[in-house]
């Protein structure tokens, strides 16, 4: 299960290289972002929201491609590429031209390529906006008190991706949104527990300070080159909350029929084989991401599609 590349979402994509790398990103992802059973036109809109998310987040992450060729693309100077708020804002600018802001249409190729998704799907701009505002809040706060802290965070940053999901696909009902923002806030809790060292090498920690705290975690002892066992026994309790909020978004994946009952069983079944690679690592992500193997996913996968609860 592997995204769909030969897609275009916007004519301009091919001819930016920055836009085909951030495309390019999709391969990485602990889940299937477009894969090519989908419906092209589904395909389409998803490589355009996702174009768009990845966009933010390296914005936001500072890892745009070298050159200062997306801060151009959006009106600034090269050397503004560096300035993340300045580059936020300039993004929102262009989101706001695919919504129809007065001074023309968007001029970087990716949020162009939402703008006949957005009109056929009539999307709003609020989803869109959280996913700048979640990247705003990176460059302020680096540190979460508290698991609620955490999951506001994830409210803004994991949670409109999946509800733009139910969007594309017509499917959207509270329900199944409050069931896509368990299964969203499960996948980003997942990324962090993957990333603690990348993300403290950016001085941040996701991991919430109450729960170091009770385990008797310092902030030394995440920058150490292996986890000792209180690191691996506050990773193995992130874990084992992120693995209960999949199980309360799994019956999304009953609640649809179809090619949008096996992506959705893909998202599910990724966050499954994220964590059982950190678990099978014995809890110990300070020396890198533990990955899932393919043939993990597949497996997952398949067991979320046995396991699911139909209804309807």
């Amino acid at each position: 299960m592997t995204p769909e590349h030969g897609l275009r979402p916007h004519p301009d994509t091919d001819r930016e290289p920055p836009a085909r790398a951030t495309l390019a990103k999709a391969t990485s992802e602990n889940f299937p972002v477009a894969p090519a059973f989908l419906p092209r036109a589904w395909r389409r809109g998803l490589m355009a929201v996702y174009g768009y998310a990845r966009l933010v987040d390296d914005i936001g992450d500072g890892d745009l491609a070298p050159g200062g060729h997306d801060a151009v693309l959006l009106g600034l100077d090269p050397a503004a590429a560096g300035d993340r708020p300045a580059m936020l804002d300039a993004l929102e600018a262009d989101l706001r031209r695919v919504f129809g802001a007065p001074d023309g249409p968007p001029r970087h190729p990716l949020p162009a390529a939402l703008v006949p998704v957005v009109r056929e799907h009539g999307l709003t701009p609020e989803p869109f906006l959280a996913l700048i505002e979640a990247n705003r809040l990176d460059q302020r706060v680096t540190r979460y008190e508290t698991y609620g802290d955490l999951l506001a965070y994830c409210e803004l940053s994991a949670n409109p991706v999946g509800r733009l999901v139910l969007s594309l696909t017509g499917t959207s009902t509270p329900e199944r949104i409050r069931r896509s923002d368990a299964v969203c806030t499960a996948l980003q809790i997942a990324e962090h527990l993957q990333d603690v060292a990348e993300d403290l090498a950016r001085d941040r920690i996701y991991l919430p300070a109450e729960d170091m705290r009770r385990f008797h975690v310092t902030e030394n002892d995440l920058a150490a080159p292996t986890a000792g066992a209180s690191v691996r026994s506050l990773v193995a309790f992130e874990a084992a909350r992120a693995r209960a909020l999949l199980d309360e978004g799994t019956p999304l994946v009953g609640s649809v029929h179809g090619r949008l009952r096996l992506l959705l069983a893909g998202f599910v079944g990724g966050g499954r084989a994220a964590l059982g690679a950190v678990t099978a690592a014995g809890f110990d992500v300070l020396p890198g991401p533990p990955k899932p193997t393919r043939s993990g996913l597949l497996r997952e996968v398949a067991a979320v599609l046995r396991t699911a609860p139909r209804k309807g």
